[in-house]
């Protein structure tokens, strides 16, 4: 596709933004532009309406349990909520071209905030939660420093990516820079310990410089040089080496390790084609560990049945396509790696939830966005779609 030479954009306020990376044509559509930012947030609001209703169900349980109101969880999320609506309405409004100038100082932030998770003398901030400290408390707010760096990594490699575009094909030219500071924060969220965030990111990270244009032969050859150590890293931690055993072979522990996925299967299995009916499902009931959050899309199946899930695959999908049709309409290269880096950021962890809660693949941490009780992963989810609908409108703009 040409492009065009760079020019001045006018921001919100009316002044003049000099243009900060090469300007794209707009590929013309029998659609047009213009309804890409309004299906985007209709799919939003679609999948929290849905979320807070099966988070009512899959927690008010495990509340009641811990001696809380049924209520509990429901109500922290909503407030998630509540701060993630108004972070897409900022972002929504904000010229995205300025995430650009603000890639360094957004890295340099959560680096900071992941160092406070890993650093002796900082548990009364960052204390052990189940043999990890991934989590921050400062006063009332409570964050993860991990998902905030999936979303300040993405920025960060768009914007270098732009700047090096022309030194991609080279490995030690182009790709090496992405390499180290990958690897600087990856580590930082390795050490809490969160391999499977740290994965995450990183292939993230790798897909917006792939679609910038890296040879994806650098990235088998990396894969298979770093394949041996990140082995050598799993077998030495335990009991992640039994997650993969209990993947590989179900009936491995189960009443242990496996104890997780077999109740998964069983409550997507017991769903059946309508499901048990909203609030009738029973793994809920201390079977299923994590019902309101890993597991959740179990629950779904369960209570909702095939066809529930069907339509949340949909619902996914739909985003999919939307997302990387805002990034094809995108004035310049940076919003389209910014734009498919953001898609990627939900969907991908969205399919990655339902493989895990499948067995697809073994088991990790990973939220279902917009749906599972989270709030960092919210926020950050929130802000994706904000992003997008800037970069949505800056392309109707750019059309008329």
């Amino acid at each position: 596709m040409r492009s065009a030479p760079a020019s001045a954009t006018v921001d919100g306020a009316g002044a003049a933004v000099p243009s900060l990376g090469p300007a794209r044509t707009v590929p013309a559509s029998r659609l047009g532009t213009g309804w890409e930012g309004p299906v985007l947030l209709f799919l939003t609001l679609l999948l929290l309406s849905f979320g807070v209703v099966t988070l009512y169900s899959a927690s008010a349980v495990r509340a009641q349990m811990a001696g809380l109101p049924d209520y509990h969880f429901v109500v922290r999320q909503a407030i998630g909520q509540a701060v993630g609506v108004l972070l897409l309405v900022v972002a929504a409004r904000l010229d995205y071209r300025r995430l650009r100038r603000w890639a360094w100082p957004m890295l340099g932030i959560v680096a900071l905030l992941l160092l406070l998770t890993v650093f002796p003398g900082t548990q009364a901030i960052a204390p052990v939660v189940n043999g990890a400290r991934r989590w921050l408390r400062l006063g009332p707010l409570v964050i993860q420093p991990a998902e905030f760096a999936k979303l300040a990594l993405i920025v960060w490699t768009a914007a270098l990516a732009v700047k090096k575009q022309e030194r991609l094909s080279s490995l030690s030219r182009g790709l090496l820079p992405f390499l180290i500071i990958w690897g600087a924060v990856d580590l930082l969220i390795f050490l809490q310990p969160n391999l499977s965030t740290a994965l995450l990111a990183l292939l993230l990270a790798a897909l917006v410089v792939f679609a910038a244009g890296a040879r994806i032969g650098h990235f088998l050859l990396l894969g298979v040089v770093l394949l041996p150590w990140l082995w050598s890293r799993v077998d030495s931690v335990a009991y992640q080496m039994r997650r993969i055993v209990a993947f590989l072979d179900p009936s491995f522990d189960p009443a242990g390790v496996s104890y997780q996925i077999n109740q998964s299967l069983i409550a997507l299995g017991s769903g059946g084609l309508l499901g048990r009916g909203f609030g009738r499902g029973q793994q809920k009931f201390g079977f299923l560990p994590e019902p309101h959050n890993d597991f959740i899309f179990a629950m779904i199946g369960e209570e909702w049945g095939f066809l529930g899930v069907a339509a949340l695959v949909v619902a996914y999908t739909a985003f999919l396509l939307v997302g990387y049709r805002i990034a094809r309409q995108a004035p310049d290269l940076f919003g389209f790696l910014l734009a498919v880096g953001l898609t990627n950021l939900v969907v991908v962890q969205a399919f990655l939830h339902m493989a895990v809660n499948l067995a697809l693949v073994p088991t990790t941490g990973v939220t279902l966005p917009f749906v599972s009780y989270g709030r960092s992963s919210l926020l950050v989810c929130m802000a994706a779609v904000g992003i997008l609908v800037s970069i949505a409108r800056a392309a109707e703009k750019r059309a008329e």
